[in-house]
């Protein structure tokens, strides 16, 4: 019999239990992961700031060096390397960011939230992965009630945010800097990964992604 979302979660019902078994490649993955690197997290990664932020970013999923060895959010990322000292810039964290869970940082006001919790293979989760973890995403969202605005980190959390508000992709069609109002009167904000790939290709320069959060100072601080 297929275990539910509530009977694989730990003390905290939003969010999935180091050993959940929902999803099959996932797993596999995982557990594979766990005999060749021992010493890494090897979980789903947990949400990462403060319990009542009025930004909420949401991410694709742990990398496999980074958060899937740290478990903690972007931390040992590339994509943190950049992500990080912007909420720095633009007051939502203090202390010193160093790729290690053991740092000084804390977010203030803010809070990250990956779309998927577990390390997929190559960065690529499946539909069906998205849409399981879905019913955790729901549940930590359900517990916020000073959400000013969400920054969608990429395509894949752009759209499970809107699902996780009851909307198709075609109500806001991903696009960096697109911005929309959900059905909750939060503000949507898009913006392409800060990756490797998308920095180096300059797709998303450092210049874009600051553009982005001083909208979101601007917004929250209204």
């Amino acid at each position: 019999m297929t275990s539910s979302p509530a009977s694989v979660r730990d003390i905290d019902p939003t969010q999935p239990a180091h050993d959940c078994p929902l999803c099959p490649r996932l797993l596999s993955f995982r557990m594979a992961n766990r005999g060749q690197f021992p010493d890494y997290f090897n979980g789903p990664v947990p949400s990462f700031g403060s319990e009542q932020p009025s930004l909420l970013i949401v991410g694709l999923a742990p990398g496999l060096k980074g958060a899937n060895r740290t478990g903690r959010p972007f931390t040992g990322d590339y994509a943190g390397d950049l992500l990080y000292p912007t909420l720095q810039k633009f007051g939502f964290a203090d202390g010193e960011y160093r790729a290690d869970p053991g740092d000084s940082l804390v977010l203030r006001d803010a809070r990250l939230i990956n779309a998927v919790r577990c390390v997929p293979p190559q960065n690529k989760p499946e539909r069906i992965e998205i849409v399981t973890c879905r019913a955790f995403f729901e549940a930590e969202l359900a517990t916020f009630s000073r959400v000013k605005v969400i920054v969608a980190l990429g395509g894949i959390a752009h759209g499970a945010i809107l699902a996780a508000h009851g909307l198709r992709p075609s109500a806001q069609k991903f696009s960096h800097g697109g911005e929309f109002a959900l059905p909750t009167g939060v503000t949507l904000l898009a913006t392409y990964h800060p990756s490797r790939r998308n920095t180096n290709s300059g797709l998303l320069t450092t210049t874009m992604f600051h553009e982005i959060f001083a909208r979101v100072r601007q917004r929250v601080d209204a």
